[in-house]
């Protein structure tokens, strides 16, 4: 397993909820002291500067180290936990799933519970289960039982999703891939601007609670006042039966995706193009998609002071805000070569004319 590989695997297994991204800073702030000075927000951001050129401007790379999740909120009589659910959760990929209850004593293994098919009615098959009527099972046979092992309401709950690679080795499987390979691609532009000229100091952030409403994305765009941002974030895979091109374009293997538009922002227009024009230069292919049903970081980056040039890239993600997704790594190098090479063109020049 390379170097790249093993680190897209470390940060997606890490455990790290909206608003208990501990585990997973940490490991993305090893893979980043080496590539520059570390700063943080007061919520658990993290931010590795590489300084270019006095009076350059500022470019901010951003991935969210949050994933969608689970949140303890009661114990009851009997043992069971009811839950919050921390993002957006589709009730129907919920039921059967294995999580994990980080208590301050440790894991908890769980399963989110679940009636067997032999005795539900015709009513209840035809029909998606409601999650307020959903619980996790713990083994536990009592509520005594359950806080002897640390439980309490607050508990963040992951879910278990753990790293593969498939039968073809280019497509990766885990939990998070929304948005660790966005987090991963931060790393990365870094190591591969190692020892590179750049005409601009270059901010890689991996901001907390994108999930609950692209809270660290507005903290960490304070911190660093950015001239330029990029947020790193899924693309919806549509190349799977049911889903049609004009719901969901991007397609695994197909290069890196660009959002024209999501739920929070509008790409600009003239960073766009610049972006469309170095992919082109660089003999690399790239997808355009939209996502009006959801938000990114990019959200609160465009919106700080008189305003922030911004756009999104990423790569398209199967089955993304459920237990397992899948990616390919291919599209991941080529979304690095493409912010590189972005990086190398986005000088004081460029920049000042895209912003007025």
């Amino acid at each position: 397993m390379d170097e790249t590989l093993q680190m897209l695997k470390e940060l997606a297994e890490a455990p790290g909820v909206s608003g208990q991204e501990e585990a997973v800073r940490r490991v993305m702030r090893r893979h980043l002291e080496p590539l520059g000075e570390i700063l943080t927000d007061n919520l658990g951001s993290v931010i590795a500067r590489k300084e270019g050129p006095a009076g350059g401007p500022k470019l901010m790379i951003a991935g969210h180290l949050d994933e969608i999740g689970f949140m303890v909120t009661r114990v009851t009589d009997e043992g069971y936990l009811k839950f919050q659910t921390l993002g957006g959760w589709w009730e129907q990929v919920m039921l059967a799933h294995r999580v994990e209850v980080y208590t301050r004593q440790g894991p908890v293994i769980g399963v989110i519970g679940s009636k067997p098919p032999h005795i539900l009615d015709s009513n209840e098959r035809n029909k998606v289960v409601d999650r307020k009527t959903m619980f996790i099972d713990i083994g536990a046979a009592s509520k005594a039982e359950a806080e002897g092992w640390g439980v309490r309401p607050g508990d963040p709950v992951v879910p278990v999703g753990p790293f593969a690679q498939m039968r073809n080795p280019d497509l990766l499987m885990s939990k998070a891939w929304d948005n660790r390979f966005g987090c991963a691609l931060a790393i990365e532009t870094l190591r591969r601007l190692r020892g590179q000229q750049h005409p601009n100091t270059v901010y890689a952030v991996g901001t907390v609670q994108e999930e609950v409403g692209l809270r660290g994305a507005m903290t960490t765009t304070n911190v660093i006042q950015p001239d330029i941002g990029i947020a790193l974030d899924t693309g919806i895979a549509g190349d799977m039966p049911g889903v049609g091109v004009d719901e969901a374009a991007g397609k695994l293997g197909g290069g890196p995706v660009i959002l024209l538009y999501d739920g929070s922002m509008i790409a600009h227009t003239g960073l766009r193009n610049l972006v469309i024009d170095v992919a082109e230069a660089e003999g690399l292919p790239l997808q355009f998609d939209k996502m009006p049903g959801g938000g990114t970081d990019g959200g609160r980056m465009h919106l700080f002071g008189a305003g922030v040039p911004t756009v999104v890239l990423g790569v398209a993600v199967r089955y993304i805000h459920t237990h397992t997704a899948i990616m390919h790594r291919r599209d991941f190098d080529q979304a690095a070569q493409l912010l590189v090479a972005l990086v190398s063109r986005l000088d004081a020049e460029t920049v000042a004319r895209l912003k007025s």
